[in-house]
């Protein structure tokens, strides 16, 4: 039996918030088309319910170590908790789809801040090499597990209480992590802590937040509109002098002479590999399988389990392949993997009686793709850069990721609505006004097929109206598929590339700023 100290019940509320935070990823995409249905959400708020909770977690991310550390590891914790449960609260009661957007946006600020103050309490509680290691054993099964088993956890609760609770049943959990961490956390602190960089974090923020609306809402606004171009001109100034500030800053946040480190860089293309791909996907899978394929939110729940369990059983498999063929090889081809699977994917959705059965070896694997390629990714990054470093390293693994994930499922969407597209105007007489297509193809892509018949009479005209708009959601999903393999291969043959030959290298030191 496990003795209830102090440390054990530090380890079970971080956990807990591990938990909370992948759940918040994987668990949501599953009431996407529910929430279109009943808050007429279109297929832009959709995009923008997911990604605010992303871009969120980016704003906050390098921000919170800092703060953290200069006034106490325990005292942000709670904070974020606090902040966390409260506006999960406000999501599960949101009666229309801006509200939501807004509530996701702050639960992402808590969330992000909260799985910072989870990786920084458990590296000052648990010193101990061994009982180290085995704390962040347990909290990294416990984060697979809220990630892996998201999409039927989201099912259950939506079959049994409603989507709401996906929301609301983090508002209890929040209650007892918030009284574990005062039971069992102490405080901790660094008085020789960094000032904030606060440049570097606002000219981050506003470049991946202009670059995302720049693709969510590009359709609408026209690419080529003044008002786009804006947006993105300010998006580039804001990297550029991101750059800029983190070249000047003595300790910045992003440390750019890491990436002069191959076996560093070569992990970080991994990562963007990763996220570029198979995370952002899961956002729009579970409209395939409901929409797509008729299943109910549960059926989808069971069905994403092909893509996500092999996330959880793989990595100690991957760290012994690692040790063995080093990272060089199998990060990779990891990745090569995860685009073997969205070709299978593809292969799987055009078939003509297309089911759960036809995109299981697809599904299958991806996820063994991504299982192989995550761990050795995360201790390439931090093990090729000196100890010193290693916090920084981290922050950049974390930002590479998120900020990829954030960009892409903006990207998806648009890769998706504009393959429906095509098939429409290759559908539909060439007479029907490119505003009322665009439309359409929103709504299909968002799983509204309902009120196609109002906005798009032309669709009555044809023999088999529902076969075209099932064809026009086949091929937009074909699209995204094929973006996603290509992309993860062109990004598997750079890492391979910038690997390069050599074994595996000690840490260097490198110069800070």
């Amino acid at each position: 039996m496990i003795p209830l100290d102090k440390n054990t019940i530090a380890l079970v509320a971080v956990c807990l918030a591990a938990l909370m935070f992948g759940l918040e990823i994987s668990s949501v995409p599953v009431i996407l088309p529910i929430l279109e249905r009943e808050m007429g959400a279109g297929f832009s708020d959709l995009q923008w319910i997911m990604n605010a909770y992303t871009i969120a977690c980016t704003t906050v991310l390098m921000a919170t170590g800092t703060l953290a550390d200069r006034y106490g590891r325990k005292r942000i914790f709670v904070f974020s908790l606090a902040l966390f449960g409260v506006t999960s609260l406000l999501c599960g009661l949101a009666e229309n789809a801006a509200v939501l957007i807004v509530a996701r946006f702050l639960q992402g600020m808590g969330g992000g801040a909260m799985l910072i103050c989870s990786i920084a309490i458990l590296s000052h509680q648990f010193r101990e090499g061994g009982e180290r290691a085995r704390g962040f054993a347990i909290w990294g099964v416990i984060s697979g597990i809220g990630l892996g088993f998201g999409p039927i956890i989201g099912g259950m609760i939506v079959a049994a209480a409603g989507w709401p609770w996906v929301f609301l049943v983090h508002v209890p959990l929040t209650v007892l992590t918030l009284l574990l961490v005062v039971a069992g956390v102490g405080e901790s602190s660094d008085p020789e802590a960094e000032r904030l960089d606060v440049a570097g974090i606002v000219t981050l923020s506003v470049a991946v937040f202009g670059l995302v609306y720049f693709i969510t809402q590009g359709p609408e606004l026209g690419f080529s509109s003044a008002a786009a171009i804006g947006i993105l001109a300010v998006s580039v100034l804001a990297f550029i002098l991101f750059v800029c500030a983190e070249k000047l800053n003595a300790r910045p946040m992003f440390d750019f002479s890491v990436f002069r480190i191959r076996n560093f860089s070569g992990a970080i293309v991994g990562c963007v590999g990763m996220n570029f791909s198979f995370w952002p996907f899961m956002i729009y899978l579970p409209i395939y399988f409901q929409v797509g394929l008729g299943y109910d939110a549960v059926a989808t729940g069971l069905s994403l389990l092909a893509y996500t369990l092999p996330t959880l059983i793989l990595p100690p498999l991957a760290e012994r392949l690692a040790l063995r063929y080093q990272p060089r090889i199998v990060i990779p081809a990891g990745l090569a993997t995860i685009g073997l699977g969205f070709m299978l994917m593809r292969y799987g959705s055009s078939v003509e009686q297309a089911s759960w059965l036809t995109m299981l070896p697809g599904c299958l694997m991806a996820g063994i793709g991504l299982g192989i390629t995550h761990t050795p990714v995360t201790n390439t990054t931090t093990g090729s850069v000196p100890g010193s470093r290693s916090g920084m390293a981290s922050g950049i693994d974390m930002s590479a990721r998120l900020i990829t994930l954030a960009i892409n499922i903006a990207a998806m969407g648009f890769v998706l609505r504009e393959g429906i597209l095509a098939h429409l105007r290759g559908a539909l007489a060439a007479s029907v006004e490119p505003a009322r297509l665009q439309s359409a193809a929103e709504k299909i892509a968002a799983g509204d097929v309902t009120s196609l018949a109002q906005n798009l009479p032309e669709l009555s005209l044809l023999d088999t109206p529902g076969a075209v708009v099932h064809a026009a959601l086949v091929n937009g999903f074909g699209w995204v598929m094929l973006y996603g393999g290509i992309g993860v291969w062109v990004l598997a043959a750079l890492s391979f590339a910038i690997f390069g030959r050599s074994a595996n290298v000690a840490p260097q030191e490198c110069r800070a700023g």
